[in-house]
């Protein structure tokens, strides 16, 4: 009792937080929850000299909370319709995501970029935005100025994305009259989801497409988010590989120290989706716990956003935008090539 009595205060500040930064997001989806979550939590920062009595449940809430709702997005995800259905964009998906991940490692060692930094910019870029980020962080142990760095990375690129895309559609050629190839772009070259979805759902309303776009993008962009489960399964091994070399050879390194189980129960929840939607029940009984899953995200943020360091933020931004942008022209145009390939564009 006596330490839920330590962390009540802060996880309660942080829900209040998020409330406000969930409200903002849905009035402006382009620029979404999490990253308003992140900046009024760094305005809390600054404008709060004494977060004492707070500091034990913000900490909970950016590591643990954070853990819970990647989780959770496992429900609604059925396996079987996402892969069958996304089969045809998994190249393109494939090819993106270690194209990226390459350039992420490449830039890293010539700009000297904090590792850290970089593989979440990396597989934020290249996988599913904020949600990557927010599996991927307790596994590399990535401290909240990080996160908070990548997220922002993100976010420059997402609205970028969403603004400009549609007309870049239109100068490339894109099929008018259906929405499958710049559905498959949109779901393979924009980070996040809220994004995606602004981006698909532009391309829709200008074409009178319904949600032909859309249903492509979003399929598309779920196929991409099963990619964390063997990204965080890999980096948990070489975590615990470096840890090992750190330690020495007369050391003994424990893998459940550093192996990310919550990826476990996001595969065990995404099983149970696919089980019962086998049976029968309709997957849209899973609406509300994904609802929550990304209200627990706006929540982690609004925890990370307070416990950032503005100056080291500002101070260090540079080249991890730079690394952003190059990952985000290599992931655009490696989709491009392939859809020209593969003859969907």
């Amino acid at each position: 009792m006596k330490n839920y009595a330590r962390l009540a205060p802060g996880i309660l500040f942080c829900l209040v937080v998020a409330v406000a930064a969930w409200i903002a997001g849905q009035l402006c989806n382009i620029v979404g929850g999490p990253v308003f979550a992140i900046l009024f939590g760094m305005a809390i920062s600054m404008l709060m000299k004494d977060k004492k009595r707070l500091h034990a449940g913000i900490g909970f809430t950016s590591k643990k909370v954070l853990q819970y709702a990647v989780i959770l997005l496992g429900f609604g995800m059925n396996l079987f319709v996402v892969l069958e259905t996304g089969k045809r964009s998994l190249p393109i998906i494939i090819s993106t995501i270690l194209s990226s991940l390459i350039v992420s490692f490449i830039l890293q060692k010539a700009l000297h970029i904090h590792k850290k930094t970089a593989i979440l910019v990396g597989v934020g870029s290249s996988i599913c935005g904020g949600s990557a980020i927010a599996a991927t962080a307790p596994v590399v142990d990535a401290d909240d100025d990080e996160v908070a760095q990548a997220i922002s990375v993100i976010f420059f690129f997402n609205i970028l994305a969403a603004l400009l895309f549609p007309a870049f559609g239109t100068f490339l050629g894109f099929d008018t009259t259906g929405g499958e190839a710049f559905g498959i772009f949109a779901g393979t070259a924009v980070n996040d989801t809220s994004s995606v979805t602004a981006t698909a759902s532009t391309w829709d309303t200008i074409y009178h497409l319904g949600s032909a776009t859309l249903d492509t993008a979003v399929t598309v962009k779920l196929t991409r988010t099963l990619a964390i489960i063997p990204i965080t399964l890999v980096l948990a091994l070489y975590r615990a590989h470096m840890e090992k070399s750190e330690a020495g050879a007369g050391e003994r390194v424990k893998l459940r120290k550093v192996f990310p189980f919550f990826i476990i129960w996001f595969i065990v929840a995404s099983l149970i989706t696919t089980v019962t939607s086998a049976c029968g029940i309709p997957v849209a009984i899973y609406d509300p716990i994904k609802t929550l899953s990304k209200f627990l995200i706006v929540m982690a943020m609004a925890a990370i956003g307070m416990n950032t360091n503005i100056a080291k933020l500002v101070k260090t931004g540079g080249k991890p935008l730079l690394l952003g942008l190059c990952c985000w022209v290599v992931i655009i145009s490696v989709s491009l090539v392939f859809q020209k390939t593969m003859g969907i564009w």
